[in-house]
């Protein structure tokens, strides 16, 4: 592309031609996933920073030539770096992953504070889970499909597999530990025993943190924070406390899953021993290869996604259109040196949906603004060579370390790196620094513009898939339950996928879910219906985990069919409520019927949790209904 753009940007209906055909055909590349998406990505940059130099052929061919090396140069540093540390991305991978998983169970203690807000802390737990299932699933693709960690593990390789495997295990922990908070606040806000228990799950959190920046700096960590002498006094407290009506049972609950929750986090600790790890086995790179997408990669992909009913072929067309608009206005600009700024800033910043254009959109805007004025200030007080340059190259760091991690502080570093560097070449600092900011706010105007009235895609109308994705795996998690009591072979294998597939799900649809939040508001549908869709699924999840938890570590069993009848009845309303999503129709209104326990004691706690599980499954079967009757109406409309 390199040699292409050289050969034609001296014709400028060429030059528009390459860009309006190229920005279509290299965007549809996200059909073939986010790898393809990023190649794409990056032969439109190099087709938008050639297009303005104009050189001989003989130099076009040399460029070209260089561009070619420098990625052979690029791939054999990688290589050798992977051969020479083959362990560090994973180490600091499962470092960031148990980062966000501390997070994840820092909420949940806000959960406790009686002075938090549940609505809120809830809305930041659904949007920290998503965050959680990001960071799993990048690890798990990158150890996963390790084919030289999987099939020959040195120690170090089967520590990161099996810490992997505790850090899912310590997150499915925090999940199934699920209360009725506003209940807990009426009984107990006035004993301080809730505070203690929250202030409890975040030293708790802060140690899983402390670990995690051991793991991630690749250094030996000695465990700080005792947690049983903690729950040992809080035990003590919960027992002398008065109880009339046993109602400090759900207290001693907590008290047992901060208990479970202390050992999983111990176990991480084995990652900083050798010793217990030779006992555990691991799995065959088979049974590895279920948990990670394999994308296809052909012509019948990329064919069937041409028509309008693909967000990808929407995106590509929004693209193709904006980028044209972007290189014409720019051609009609006098004196701009310049010009690609504005197609690179399109590039960079429309994405396929309005929420996230949206988001990158300001940040790129307040990036530039921020680090234009930044630029300024420094080249107007700094007047040494030198002292610029290290400034340059700290600036440069900065940039490429937060590129995907936080694209604001990226911008807010690129701007003033560059605007210093033309100026050390000589060209006005503030005509570079006014050139830029007009770029940037033209192809902001624009994206803005494409993303809203050029085939939208408003996430309103995609939340229904997420929706039966999150009731089928819930579907196929109380499945796994109804199994266990059957008393059918417990297959580990199967369960992690299904809860794999449960929590991508439930990330995958939390994740529409604030996009939406983020669109115009005459743009969304039945955002208080969903809200409590997703709390709920979360709610239902939660206690089918920890049922199925205690299920898991108890010898097999055929229970009775009272125990099995909630199961059962749970999973119809499931199957109902897919068909009412599925094909916007209407079923009868569902009415919880009570189940009563028999007389044994144990058949008797585990009934009333099966109990709350089904009227959990009728609440989402009563929001499913609203959802799918208001859908109607509008189709009908």
């Amino acid at each position: 592309m390199t040699l292409l753009t050289g050969m034609v940007n001296t014709h400028i209906f060429l030059m528009g031609l390459l860009i309006l055909l190229s920005s279509f055909f290299f965007t549809m590349f996200s059909v073939f996933g986010h790898r393809a998406a990023s190649l794409g990505t990056a032969v439109l940059l190099v087709i938008v920073l050639r297009m303005d130099k104009i050189s001989p052929p003989i130099d076009v061919l040399f460029d070209s030539l260089l561009i070619v090396a420098g990625g052979f140069w690029y791939l054999l540093f990688a290589l050798l770096f992977f051969k020479l540390q083959p362990y560090r991305p994973s180490q600091r991978l499962l470092g960031n992953c148990l980062h966000e998983t501390a997070k994840f169970l820092r909420i949940k203690s806000a959960l406790y504070d009686v002075n938090s807000d549940i609505a809120e802390e809830y809305r930041k737990l659904v949007a920290q889970q998503v965050v959680v299932n990001e960071k799993q699933d990048e690890l798990r693709e990158l150890l996963f499909k390790n084919r030289e960690l999987i099939k020959e593990p040195t120690d170090t390789g089967k520590l990161l597999l099996v810490t992997f495997a505790d850090v899912l295990d310590l997150y499915e922990n925090i999940m199934v530990t699920w209360y009725d908070y506003t209940l807990l606040r009426q009984r107990f806000s006035t004993t301080g025993i809730l505070d203690e228990i929250s202030v409890i799950i975040q030293d708790l959190a802060d140690e899983i943190d402390n670990i995690a920046l051991a793991i991630q700096s690749n250094n030996f960590y000695k465990k700080q924070y005792q947690l049983l002498p903690v729950l040992d006094a809080l035990k003590v407290k919960i027992d002398t406390m008065e109880d009339p009506n046993n109602s400090n049972l759900v207290l001693k609950k907590i008290l047992v899953n901060l208990r479970n929750l202390g050992e999983r986090s111990d176990e991480l600790m084995n990652y900083f021993k050798a010793g217990p790890l030779a006992k555990r086995n691991l799995r065959t790179d088979t049974d590895y290869a279920k948990f990670v997408s394999h994308q296809v990669i052909n012509s019948n992909v990329f064919v069937n996604n041409l028509g309008l009913n693909s967000a990808i072929f929407r995106h590509s067309l929004r693209m193709m259109i904006t980028c044209i608009a972007g290189f014409i206005i720019a051609k009609l600009l006098p004196n701009t040196h310049h010009s690609y700024w504005i197609l690179l800033t399109i590039i960079v910043i429309v994405k396929p949906g309005f929420s996230l254009t949206k988001q990158r959109n300001m940040e790129r805007l307040f990036g530039t603004i921020a680090g234009g004025l930044i630029g300024l200030l420094i080249i107007y007080f700094v007047h040494d060579r030198t002292f610029l340059f290290a400034v340059i190259i700290f600036f440069m760091l900065v940039t490429y370390t937060f590129f995907r991690v936080n694209y604001i502080i990226t911008v807010i570093f690129m701007t003033p790196y560059i605007i210093i560097l033309f100026y050390l070449l000589g060209v006005g600092s503030v005509n570079v620094a006014e050139e830029r900011l007009l770029d940037t706010g033209i192809a902001s105007i624009l994206a803005f513009m494409g993303s809203y009235f050029l085939f939208p895609h408003w996430e309103s109308l995609q939340l229904e898939s997420y929706m039966i994705k999150v009731l089928q795996a819930n579907q196929n998690y109380l499945q796994q339950l109804a199994a266990f009591f059957s008393g059918g072979n417990k297959s580990p294998l199967e369960y992690k996928l299904v809860r794999k597939e449960l929590y991508v799900s439930t990330a995958n649809l939390s994740a529409a879910f604030q996009r939406m939040l983020s669109e115009p508001k005459s743009k969304q549908r039945n955002s208080q219906e969903i809200y409590e869709f997703v709390v709920l699924n979360h709610v239902l999840s939660s206690n089918i985990a920890s049922l199925t938890a205690i299920m898991g570590n108890k010898e097999s069993r055929q229970y009775s069919k009272e125990v099995l009848l909630p199961v059962k009845k749970s999973i119809t309303i499931l199957k109902q409520s897919l068909i009412q999503l599925n094909n916007n129709s209407l079923q009868e209104t569902i009415v919880p019927t009570i189940i009563h326990p028999s007389a044994d004691k144990v058949d008797k706690q585990l009934t009333e949790q099966l109990n709350f599980i089904y009227k959990v499954t009728c609440d989402i079967g009563k929001i499913t209904q609203q959802i799918a009757r208001k859908n109607l109406m509008i189709t009908t409309l």
